[in-house]
């Protein structure tokens, strides 16, 4: 366990925030976070309920919350991932509950969302979504895309109880819902009843080679089932696209997340299938090889 400096009894007096920003970010620091400072502030406007923008002006932490903030702090050193400190993950314009037993949803994904929706918009699309987890992927696409009708699937009893949670929240919000299924996407016979009717089919799923050492929050937190794709990260994806043939409508577009190494091989696959054409490979803001998309011939 991380042991945070101990600071002075205060009695009943306040810390300022930036104060104590200022030393939880030294701890995170010390502890490798990469963004040490930005994940103080995310932590300190979860402890006092307010807006980042308005952390500086905010009143000084109070004594049990302080006590709450150090704890956390500590936490956050010993790698357990912020998202599950704060309980949410921000995913496009969704706040979605996480917490163990569920990947959490990364940024670089909020690019294939992005592509998908942008897919989603024109009539009323069937928009699949594969190894679907916390749902990111399926829900921004409901939300953005009203006049789709959204499937996601997900095998894992935890993700699933998320998801369903998750769906009936933005249900409830007034987004589209979301058709939940609980399935394995590696099964042939995956949504047979909607074979050759799907017009958008997502998916990230697990693709980390089996030998990549991840960062301790993955190690650690995200479930082994949602991260590796066997001994080339590929045991997953080479289903998916071929069941994805035959869920895909003529003209139906594909969209999936793969492993920075994959550049290559996944669109090598697709091309290979012989059923997909105008095979293209996206690169994440930092320039990296993040999804491949392909339209159904």
């Amino acid at each position: 366990m991380t042991s945070l400096p101990q600071h002075p009894s205060e009695g009943s007096e306040r810390l300022r925030p930036t104060v104590a920003v200022a030393r939880a970010a030294r701890v995170l620091a010390a502890a490798g976070i990469d963004a040490p400072r930005v994940e103080a502030e995310l932590l300190a406007v979860h402890v006092l309920g307010v807006p980042r923008g308005r952390l500086a002006l905010a009143d000084g932490l109070t004594p049990d919350q302080l006590d709450r903030y150090d704890a956390l702090v500590a936490r956050r050193a010993d790698r357990e991932p912020l998202q599950h400190l704060t309980g949410s993950a921000a995913f496009r314009h969704l706040e979605l509950a996480v917490g163990p037993g569920v990947f959490v949803p990364r940024p670089e994904t909020e690019l294939l969302a992005g592509w998908g929706v942008d897919q989603a918009r024109a009539g009323s699309p069937l928009v699949v979504d594969l190894c679907s987890g916390s749902g990111a992927i399926a829900l921004a696409v409901a939300q953005e895309a009203p006049a789709a009708r959204v499937v996601a699937v997900e095998r894992s009893p935890a993700a699933l109880a998320r998801l369903r949670r998750a769906a009936a929240d933005r249900a409830a919000a007034g987004d589209r819902p979301v058709e939940v299924v609980a399935a394995d996407v590696t099964d042939p016979g995956l949504l047979s009843d909607l074979e050759g009717r799907v017009d958008v089919l997502l998916c990230n799923p697990p693709y980390v080679p089996r030998a990549v050492e991840v960062p301790p929050e993955v190690a650690a937190h995200d479930p082994d089932e949602a991260v590796f794709g066997g001994a080339d990260g590929l045991d997953v994806i080479r289903p998916v696209l071929a069941r994805a043939a035959r869920l895909l409508r003529p003209g139906g577009v594909l969209g999936v997340e793969h492993d920075d190494t994959h550049g290559a091989a996944v669109p090598a696959l697709l091309v290979a299938d012989g059923r997909y054409e105008a095979v293209e490979e996206h690169r994440d803001l930092a320039g990296r090889p993040r999804f491949a998309t392909a339209r159904r011939r």
